[in-house]
């Protein structure tokens, strides 16, 4: 039985980027031998195991056949005849099939050190086209390793495979996308999908969008995506990917309210507060100042003086509420905006 470390690792090291993870590869083993050695089995599709103490992953060897649409349809073949070679040659990129022996002896039957030298994403084998995913991971590694270009006969093979992107489940893409958003060059992986023509079915809508390297984090940036696009369009979007809560809503109420807010020293007092009852800006602080955050950044715009002001006129109504007469109901909600209003008229008077 021999192991070996593969794949992101061996990658990483020579890219002289920090490791994040490391992977093994288990060559004329078997889950027998690993279970009686203590490693722990995880997961039901493939032979993985964690090993007893690092806790890191040791897969056996295997070689896959294609069965059934999507990212998922394979059935995996892991007797102990499986070579390194076979098991390397079934993975999506030169730059991820390489190997390394117990002694750190370098294994690189399909020239990933020279892919990594001259900055290439380069497919290993035809493998590659039987999983659609692996379109999105190129992209996103276009992303992530800034500088790197897809190989021309990479972009054929994605270009071939557009028709089989429909089978994937949503959350494949969402976790590819998510990982690109927050990477060095997020508008690298909307490139490339685009020049493979594979931004349809899932990505239509982000042609012409761009992602703002201003905003911190992928949560913002995906926010930054509805000053580009109408509420309809971005709704279609973040529903279709399947995208979580907080992204979906901070897109809307930037496709929605960001080029109002964006304008605010040109507000009436009522537009203001419209936009900001809108994006719930009084009740929720957290949803506010993402949509500020957003909105300053995409606009150009100083609105830190509007954050400010919201926080003041927040003390002053609370301090004038002692003084109010029993109101109930509706009553309260009408008061309040009367305040807001007056505040708003004397703080853009000062501000325009």
């Amino acid at each position: 039985m021999e192991v070996y470390l593969v794949g992101g690792a061996i990658r990483d090291e020579l890219l002289g980027l920090p490791v994040q993870e490391r992977d093994w590869v288990v060559v004329g083993g078997s889950a027998k031998a690993l279970l009686k050695k203590g490693y722990r089995r995880v997961g039901r599709d493939f032979p993985v195991f964690l090993h007893p103490e690092t806790h890191e992953e040791y897969a056996l060897a295997r070689t896959e056949r294609k069965t059934a649409p999507g990212h998922g349809g394979f059935s995996v073949q892991t007797d102990g005849d499986v070579s390194l070679e076979a098991d390397l040659v079934r993975r999506d990129l030169t730059i991820n099939a390489m190997a390394k022996d117990r002694e750190g002896r370098l294994i690189d039957p399909f020239g990933g050190q020279r892919d990594l030298r001259e900055r290439r994403l380069r497919h290993v084998s035809g493998a590659f086209g039987e999983d659609p995913l692996r379109v999105f991971r190129v992209a996103r590694f276009a992303a992530v390793l800034e500088g790197f270009s897809v190989h021309p006969d990479t972009l054929v093979l994605m270009e071939s495979m557009a028709g089989t992107l429909p089978e994937l489940p949503a959350e494949r893409v969402w976790g590819e996308f998510r990982k690109a958003l927050a990477a060095p060059a997020p508008q690298r992986f909307i490139a490339v999908l685009k020049q493979a023509g594979c931004l349809s079915p899932w990505l239509t809508e982000l042609g012409e969008v761009v992602i703002d390297l201003s905003l911190n984090g992928g949560l913002h940036r995906y926010g930054g995506i509805g000053w580009d696009l109408s509420p309809a369009s971005t709704k279609a979007l973040g529903k279709r990917l399947k995208a979580p809560k907080a992204h979906l809503q901070l897109s809307l109420d930037v496709a929605a309210r960001g080029r109002t807010l964006g304008a605010w020293r040109g507000l009436t007092a009522a537009d203001l507060d419209r936009a900001l009852v809108a994006i719930n800006g009084y009740r929720d602080l957290q949803r506010r100042r993402r949509v500020f955050a957003v909105v300053a950044a995409r606009s150009g715009t100083s609105i830190g003086a509007l954050d400010e002001a919201l926080a003041q006129m927040e003390l002053e109504i609370a301090d004038k509420r002692r003084d109010w007469p029993v109101l109930m109901g509706a009553e309260v909600g009408r008061r309040m905006r009367q305040e807001r209003l007056a505040f708003f008229a004397q703080f853009l008077g000062r501000s325009s």
